[in-house]
């Protein structure tokens, strides 16, 4: 009978002897701030959009504005003339020396009076000519009140025929009469030039539809909430160049950014409040902010990798990290670590989350202790709270978000690869490496924002 009882005393005092070597430690858990959105600051941003607009489009758009008949003299009084002017050929554009030439074909019906008046007794007589002839006008161009202006002068007339009537036999020209009598038509046509580029070229329905749309605040991210909202302030536009085929102007618009998680934001903008403003020259940079989006929950797996197979002490005194939990309390990230080993139970880390560049990675700074933790420690099992092993500790807390800024790099590159949002509209760019700019916490996740920079190039071909 005793050899079979000091067996089982044996190996019970052993297993007491087993459990006293690991201790149970209880802090206190500190509780989640409770922040449901988190904004981005509206810092200003400026968006370069340098316009190419073809010549050819302007082109096409005058030429529907003005077709056939394109003016009319119905009275001979103080000239003997009446007139018609008629459209016959497309209107042609091109640029001459920085201004825009415009050549218009033109049919003139015209009815002549002519004769005299003496002693009371009108020897007047009336014929009708049809004329051909070309009309060269030279164009200013500019940009004011969201339309292309321009100021537009005849620079030559050359009859395709002279004008002339033949009497008795004899060829007479009226070119002295015909000539002064287009001097109104000269006014005239010139108005009808500027005003149809001015109608035709209006860039104000457009710019404001885009802009409506572009405020919007639109979802980025469904499975975390994640919203980017643009706000428009203000446009600016430089003096229109004419160069070969097309003409240049660079547009900007400055606005302000915001990203939030949680609820989506309203929509503030309002078309009568943005301006066109007239600058000398605009920056050629565009500035992006890709919202990098990563959730406690999906953080706490990766982390929690981090330390698989990894132990944490000084000699027998040793223990593993088997989970991690993160939550945000007071701007700060607190890492719960689960403790298996010399000590079970659960410890509680703060810190805050910031940005490796050379590694695109988060981790988190100035970590320590939570206090309360530090306290059970100190009671527990002192060399857990030493420096050194906290130092271990922190260097497994992080995580890559290369994978995010490739991701967002990528999903951008469709806008700046011949993208047409419109007809005849097409936008093209190039966008650099992200650099980061902060951190942000909220209830559910780690939200890194990092700047981009490039260039976007827009232009106008096409135009319906």
């Amino acid at each position: 009978m005793k050899s079979l009882l000091f067996p089982i005393i044996f190996a019970a005092g052993m297993l007491v002897s087993g459990c006293s070597t690991t201790k149970k430690i209880e802090a206190l858990k500190p509780l989640p701030s409770n922040t449901n959105d988190v904004v981005y600051q509206q810092t200003t941003s400026f968006i370069s959009l340098p316009v190419t607009i073809a010549i050819s489009d302007v082109e096409n758009q005058i030429n529907k504005y003005l077709s056939g008949l394109i003016y009319e003299d119905k009275s001979m009084e103080g000239d003997d003339i009446t007139m018609k002017v008629w459209k016959t050929a497309p209107i042609k554009f091109t640029e001459q020396k920085g201004k825009l030439q415009t050549i218009v074909p033109i049919k003139v019906t015209a009815n002549v009076r002519y004769g005299t008046s003496a002693m009371g007794i009108n020897l007047y007589d009336t014929r009708e000519f049809n004329l051909d002839a070309n009309i060269t006008f030279t164009s200013k161009v500019g940009l004011s009140n969201w339309k292309m202006t321009t100021e537009t002068a005849i620079t030559s007339l050359e009859w395709n025929e002279s004008p002339s009537v033949t009497i008795a036999g004899k060829k007479m020209p009226i070119t002295y009469l015909i000539n002064p009598a287009l001097k109104m038509f000269k006014s005239k046509i010139e108005t009808e030039i500027d005003k149809a580029i001015s109608q035709s070229v209006n860039f104000k329905p457009q710019v404001l539809d885009a802009l409506e749309k572009v405020s919007t605040p639109f979802l980025t991210s469904e499975q975390f909430q994640t919203w980017f909202k643009l706000t428009p302030q203000e446009l600016y536009v430089t003096d229109a160049i004419l160069s070969k085929k097309n003409i240049t102007m660079a547009m900007g618009l400055k606005c302000t950014m915001e990203t939030t998680v949680g609820q989506q934001p309203k929509a503030n903008f309002k078309k009568e409040n943005v301006a066109l403003k007239a600058v000398a020259t605009m920056p050629d940079k565009v500035t992006a902010t890709v919202a990098a989006v990563s959730t406690y929950e999906s953080t706490s797996k990766i982390i929690t990798k981090n330390f698989a197979g990894q132990e944490f002490g000084d000699g027998k005194k040793k223990v593993m990290v088997q989970k991690v939990d993160l939550w945000s309390k007071d701007s700060k990230m607190i890492v719960a670590l689960e403790l298996t080993g010399s000590i079970n139970g659960t410890i509680y880390l703060s810190g805050y989350p910031n940005y490796n560049a050379v590694t695109k990675e988060i981790y988190f700074d100035q970590m320590d202790y939570v206090l309360d933790t530090k306290s059970a420690l100190m009671r527990t099992a002192n060399w857990l709270a030493s420096g050194i092993i906290l130092k271990k500790i922190q260097e497994n807390c992080r995580y890559s978000i290369k994978q995010n800024l490739e991701d967002g790099k990528k999903s951008m590159q469709p806008y700046l690869n011949n993208y047409s949002p419109m007809a005849g509209i097409f936008v093209n760019g190039t966008l650099d490496d992200f650099v980061f700019d902060k951190v942000e916490l909220t209830n559910n996740a780690i939200i890194a924002f990092i700047k981009g920079s490039g260039k976007i190039d827009l232009k106008v071909d096409g135009m319906k």
